[in-house]
């Protein structure tokens, strides 16, 4: 087995976010005692950054960890707070200002939000294009105008719905937005094995891309179905015999066409056989021999 760089020199972690539904990033508390809720100053790639502490069990994350972590600088002091809120606040402006030069400079680009770190020296810039973008010039005349080094992030649809939040077909707010960390992958073969529609237009999210939602339940249909018939299989019931043409997987219930195209839901202990091919044959055996 492979052995983590830098794993075997790392006694304690803690687990870090910096949005409320951001992904976890993972830091060395340095010998600071740390809680859950708590806010810290971390050194990032980024520069300086402000985070809330979301685990301090070292044992839920040894595993996670393979490299060296960076070190926790300090907790967060009221006088970090407090800065924090001030350029959150310039956040709108700056996002004014860029929108204004993209127009300006007649950009193929759609501006989605700013972020500046914890000691203003950097702002973020996201954005979201369909193909690349020559902003030096919008960074050249942002950077000049807001006195900041910028740094430009092209996102793609399902981060662009992230940010900007709203809600779902379902109603509620987009588990992107709320509390999806990050995102998994999600096939068409999900909605196939849950019996979905598989119009895009009922199975995709805001973002344009396939519901998230479709791998929640996707191991518990594919586990399901596995105790299944196959549809257009052969059964044997109390009731006769009849074709399998649909089913609950999760009700762990089947679909049942009897002769004379009559249908009725039965449940998977019900039925006393399956032919797989051979006309029914293996049903009916089965069927005899019960009755004899």
């Amino acid at each position: 087995m492979e052995e983590k760089s830098g794993g075997d020199n790392i006694k304690e972690a803690v687990g870090v976010r910096f949005k409320r539904n951001g992904k976890i990033y993972y830091f060395d508390p340095s010998g600071i005692e740390l809680k859950m809720g708590d806010k810290v100053i971390v050194d990032t790639a980024r520069g300086m950054e402000m985070g809330e502490v979301v685990i301090t069990d070292y044992e839920k994350i040894n595993d996670k960890i393979s490299k060296p972590l960076k070190p926790v600088i300090r907790k967060a002091s009221a006088e970090d707070l407090q800065c924090a809120d001030e350029f959150k606040q310039r956040e709108g402006e700056a996002l004014v200002e860029c929108a204004q030069l993209i127009e300006k400079l007649k950009l193929p680009m759609k501006l989605i939000s700013t972020e500046y770190n914890i000691d203003g020296s950097r702002l973020t810039v996201f954005f979201s294009a369909e193909g690349r973008v020559d902003f030096r010039e919008l960074v050249r005349d942002l950077s000049r105008s807001l006195k900041v080094r910028v740094e430009m992030r092209q996102i793609g649809p399902r981060d662009e719905a992230k940010l900007l939040s709203g809600f779902g077909r379902c109603g509620r707010l987009l588990c992107c937005a709320s509390f999806l960390g990050e995102f998994n992958p999600v096939s068409i073969k999900m909605a196939k094995e849950q019996n979905l529609p598989l119009s895009p237009m009922k199975i995709s999210g805001l973002c344009g891309r396939l519901l998230c939602c479709l791998g929640y339940e996707f191991e518990q249909y594919r586990e399901m179905r596995k105790k299944m018939p196959r549809e257009g299989s052969r059964v044997m019931t109390a009731k006769g015999e009849g074709v399998v043409v649909g089913g609950k997987p999760l009700e762990e219930k089947v679909l049942v066409e009897m002769e004379g195209g009559v249908r009725v839901e039965i449940s998977f202990d019900e039925i006393v056989g399956e032919d797989k091919g051979n006309g029914g044959q293996k049903g009916r055996n089965k069927k005899v021999e019960q009755d004899s």
